[in-house]
């Protein structure tokens, strides 16, 4: 009798299973036609009115500071000047903005062009954007995807402003040379024009328990230094004439968009704070984010815009499944 409920168990327990796994399987396939009769956008550009935002948070001070008659006051100028704005809303300019947290990868480029987009798609004469940048550089590559970004507002004759108010280095003040105006706090780290790599080398270590290393390539520079093998000379001055290339090209970047700053004193790889920044011409002026944007929000309507991409059930599933199956075989990292 135990034998035969074990097995009725077991048979329960398989079949629950197989249930599960077909309803995952029919859910993502359900998911996967209904997106396709949906809209091929992965996502959608999130605008927030800042004015409107800050009005608000002001007014609900006022609420504590002002007595009721002074407060009635306040709401039936700010009434007033909401009208005056309504009745006229093309006489006013419209300030965008952006931000932009940059990781080793620059992986937020992918946001940024999405945002910038919509601002070209939408902008009239008199329109410009900030760009909250916060970023201590990466990979080459995509910073200068990143750029190549900012340049398009140039091409579309929008008057880009960048804020810094902690980091634009390396990566970072490349990406801020495509500004009209760099802003800085006093205390932000700004520059860094310089090209650096770094990589452990373990061959001795895996000589030393007479493990080999063997790596095929063709092309005489395929690779210049490797991680485990052993590197030469001529593979190590390879990687330093190719630093020297693209430093050069970094070098000619800033140039091209800051012709106003000694590179020779410069373009060392060092980063100043935002003082010394604003003496040698790094930046334009000095000042916070939120300073410019209250500046802003005075002038005429400021939208803040965030493209939030949308996952899919099938896109989370894969994701909950490869995170599953990364922690069956890969082996913990700390």
């Amino acid at each position: 009798m135990e034998t035969f409920f074990s097995h009725y168990l077991l048979f329960l327990a398989d079949t629950a299973t197989i249930v599960v796994a077909l309803l995952i399987v029919v859910g993502g396939i359900a998911a996967i036609a209904l997106n396709k009769r949906k809209s091929p956008a992965s996502g959608q550009v999130q605008v927030t009115d800042l004015r409107k935002q800050l009005e608000q948070s002001g007014e609900n001070v006022q609420q504590y500071r002002l007595d009721k008659k002074a407060l009635k006051i306040h709401r039936k100028t700010l009434k007033k000047d909401r009208k005056d704005r309504a009745n006229d809303p093309l006489a006013e300019s419209c300030t965008y903005l952006l931000d932009f947290k940059g990781d080793i990868r620059a992986s937020a480029v992918s946001a940024l062009r999405e945002e910038i987009s919509a601002i070209i798609q939408a902008a009239k004469p008199g329109d410009t954007v900030l760009l909250r940048l916060e970023s201590g550089g990466g990979m080459v590559n995509t910073y200068g995807l990143a750029s190549a970004q900012l340049l398009r507002l140039r091409a579309a004759k929008i008057h880009l402003t960048v804020l810094v108010d902690a980091v634009a280095a390396s990566g970072g003040y490349m990406m801020a040379v495509t500004a009209d105006r760099i802003v800085a706090s006093p205390f932000a780290l700004i520059g860094s024009i310089g090209v650096v790599a770094q990589i452990p080398n373990f061959h001795r270590w895996l000589q030393d328990r007479n493990i080999d290393w063997e790596q095929f390539t063709a092309g005489k520079f395929k690779r210049t230094v490797t991680l485990f093998g052993e590197n030469t000379e001529t593979g190590r001055a390879k990687l330093r004439e190719e630093l020297e290339e693209t430093h050069a090209q970094f070098r000619d970047f800033v140039r091209q968009y800051r012709p106003q700053l000694d590179l020779e004193q410069v373009a060392t790889g060092e980063a100043w704070l935002g003082n010394k920044a604003h003496q040698l011409g790094l930046v334009d002026d000095l000042a916070t984010s939120d300073e410019i944007i209250l500046e802003a929000v005075r002038q005429g309507k400021v939208l803040a815009l965030h493209y939030q991409r949308q996952k899919t059930l099938p896109q989370r599933l894969g994701l909950a499944a490869q995170q599953s199956w990364d922690k069956l075989w890969q082996p913990p990292i700390s």
